[in-house]
């Protein structure tokens, strides 16, 4: 019985895998790369801050680098909530 139940699930897991169509690839992937690109502006960013003796600018450093790590999330979900709309 576990047996077949696992056969069953790997077979499951291969049919959802296979459902992916290149088109929703090529968006998860373009998503990939708009919070990769977010998130290394926000470590720039960071380290600038890091760098600055004056905390005022240390402030306003992380905090726009906050605010560039959400818009890129925000980018990257509104990229696969569109790919997900055209299936």
């Amino acid at each position: 019985m576990r047996i077949a139940f696992a056969a069953f699930a790997a077979l499951g897991a291969l049919s959802l895998a296979a459902c992916e169509s290149p088109a929703d690839k090529a968006a998860e992937q373009k998503a990939d790369a708009v919070e990769a690109t977010g998130e290394a502006k926000a470590d720039a960013l960071e380290a600038q801050a890091a760098a600055t003796s004056n905390e005022a600018a240390e402030t306003q450093l992380n905090k726009q680098a906050d605010a560039v790590e959400e818009k890129a999330d925000a980018q990257a979900d509104a990229i696969e909530q569109q790919a997900g709309k055209k299936d």
